[in-house]
């Protein structure tokens, strides 16, 4: 068969995780939806047959799921929500009022009474996700994944998190027919029908929400943020049949050589700074190497001849990355003033400005559920994805641009 005659690959998209950088993803989105009603292909089903996503990216990537009937209307709510966020839609800093700095430097019996407390209400976690899950049960109707599907206009939908339990990497995917389950080394793909419980534990960032029970066969394994131990974030939107693949970030996919940026820091790291960058190796570095592998694979299988390649199982995954062209701890900075005052303080800085705040940015950027930071980062996803017009369009195939093999 000559390769012109071959069936067009099927789009994926890839949300990734990283808390409230994730306001990055629903910029990008509504460059897409003006970028196809521009090319007069706006109003109609999403452009992704096969959406993937883990973490906060999860919850987007079942938010657009479930509006797959009109992608333009999808995106119009999921952006309402992102522009509209404060942290109290998120989260509850009960449990951290146990470990506010202020309490507990104003006496030794003042600690003694707080080690008590802590001792009898054994919290879970940092913060409180309870409004979360309010939200999402208000704002993304899974039980219409279904009929979506039926009716064409969705194929599959995965969403991933880490089991604390087994210790494996888990894929939860729902699909329009039955697919076969992959097991990979640390990682293992599961058919099920997605629930608000599997976002809520996908987008269970480590420490600091708790972790969420899920049923698995006979018995119940708790899971948390799908992003660590997730050694290929590409892997899952490749399973499901996808054969180009859009892939939004939450951080910059490539730092200065000598390490050096507006956010550098000499001396003693603080706690906040300790825990940044701990979240930060989880969110953030395991997609730019598994980018790497994909490219380098690509390159590979290009150098086998046509027919060769054809007797096997072996193709190109075209991708397209889309991720911050700015410091996204730096934006942060500006915004940090808009934590509750307790998450500050037990962080170690009493104020919103200044080297504290600095400091404390790249913990703060997967906190900030507030509205001033989640629109500043909606418009950077919008310019950087405008400013990639003709690769977007050529990726898709709108607007007369040719869509390359």
């Amino acid at each position: 068969m000559p390769l012109a005659a071959l069936p067009s690959p099927t789009h994926g998209l890839l949300l990734t995780g990283g808390g409230a950088r994730a306001a990055y993803q629903v910029g990008v989105l509504e460059a897409l939806a003006d970028l196809r009603r521009d090319a007069g292909l706006g109003g109609g089903p999403n452009p992704f047959p096969i959406i993937t996503g883990t973490s906060a990216g999860a919850i987007n990537a079942a938010a657009l799921a479930c509006g797959a009937a009109d992608f333009d209307h999808a995106v119009r709510h999921i952006a309402d929500v992102w522009q509209q966020f404060t942290p109290e839609q998120v989260y509850r800093t009960d449990p951290l009022a146990l470990l506010d700095v202020a309490g507990r430097t104003r006496m030794l019996w003042g600690l003694a009474r707080l080690l008590t407390r802590w001792r009898r209400r054994q919290p879970r976690s940092l913060l409180d996700n309870a409004p979360l899950a309010e939200l999402l049960a208000r704002l993304v109707p899974l039980e219409e994944l279904p009929a979506l599907m039926a009716a064409g206009h969705l194929r599959a939908l995965a969403v991933t998190a880490s089991s604390y339990s087994s210790g494996a990497h888990v894929t939860f995917y729902q699909s329009a027919r039955p697919m076969q389950p992959w097991v990979r080394s640390q990682r293992q793909a599961v058919p099920a029908a997605i629930t608000h419980a599997h976002l809520l534990a996908s987008s269970a960032i480590p420490f600091v929400f708790p972790a969420t029970a899920i049923a698995r066969g006979d018995h119940m394994e708790y899971f948390g943020d799908g992003s660590m131990r997730q050694s290929a974030p590409v892997a899952a939107a490749i399973h499901l049949g996808a054969g180009r693949i859009l892939v939004v970030g939450s951080g910059r996919m490539r730092e200065p050589a000598d390490g050096a940026g507006p956010n550098t820091f000499g001396g003693e790291p603080s706690l906040a700074q300790i825990a940044g960058h701990a979240l930060s190796s989880i969110f953030l570095d395991s997609l730019a190497v598994d980018v790497e592998r994909a490219e380098r694979i690509n390159q590979t299988l290009a150098l086998i001849p046509e027919e060769a390649r054809r007797r096997t199982q072996l193709r190109p995954v075209r991708l397209l990355v889309i991720s911050p062209s700015e410091r996204v701890d730096v934006i942060a900075s500006r915004h940090v003033g808009a934590l509750p005052g307790v998450v500050r303080r037990a962080f170690g800085h009493r104020n919103g400005n200044g080297s504290s705040a600095a400091q404390s940015a790249a913990l703060a950027s997967y906190l900030l559920f507030d509205s001033g930071f989640t629109r500043e980062l909606m418009a950077l996803g919008r310019a950087d994805t405008l400013a990639r017009r003709r690769e977007v369009l050529d990726f898709f195939g709108w607007g007369g641009a040719a869509a390359a093999p």
